[in-house]
Formats: C-alpha cells, structure tokens, sequence
C-alpha cells in the first residue's frame, strides 16, 4: 500500500502527537507500506516555523534529517 501524508499527519507522526489516529500510526509504522511526503511539506513547515506558528527544539535541517532517515520513513 501507499500514502501520502501531508502536513499535519507528518508532524503528528515525527512528534508522537495523540491527534493521528492509531490507525494511520499503524498504517505508517508498516514496513510494507511505501511512504511518500509532499516536497510542500517541508515548505510548509519552513513558514509555519518563521512566522511563529510552530516552534522545534533543534535546527529545522536536523529535524527533517530525523524525522526522514532515522524515523520508519
């Protein structure tokens, strides 16, 4: 199977956030299913972040290297 997550359910994922549901948690978690993320995504997050919205607790390029190559993805 493939998805395709956007904005939210992506952040939801990387964070651990209680608002995914469990199923799409389990959906993402399955080595048998093919991830695919939106380059908008990361534009998204990129603005989100430098109008306040949303705040990390690392630099923006280590977040997305751990949420992309160390997380399931």
């Amino acid at each position: 199977m493939k998805i395709l997550l956007d904005t939210h359910t992506f952040l939801w994922f990387v964070l651990g956030d209680a608002q995914l549901s469990s199923t799409a948690r389990s959906l993402i978690e399955d080595a048998a299913t093919t991830k695919l993320i939106s380059p908008a995504v990361y534009w998204v997050v990129a603005i989100k972040i430098s109008i306040g919205k949303y705040k990390l607790n690392e630099p923006f390029e280590s977040f997305l290297d751990r949420a992309l190559f160390r997380s399931v993805f």
